[in-house]
């Protein structure tokens, strides 16, 4: 289930206070992934809720 537009807008990364993208639909395990250039830390998304914690983060590869 997508991210409504509104919540995408308001959320940011809990580590570097970045923008964060969806890529729910891409996936079969939707994540939103943040857009900063050092960071690029992806949170999984978990019926429909984002989990924002920089423990459960994946990091980049």
């Amino acid at each position: 289930m997508p991210l409504e537009a509104g919540l995408l807008e308001i959320l940011a990364c809990p580590a570097c206070h970045s923008p964060l993208e969806d890529k729910s639909a891409d996936e079969a395990a939707p994540e939103l992934i943040c857009t900063g250039q050092d960071c690029g830390l992806a949170y999984p998304v978990r019926d429909g809720i984002p989990v924002l914690l920089v423990d459960e983060a994946r990091r980049p590869a």
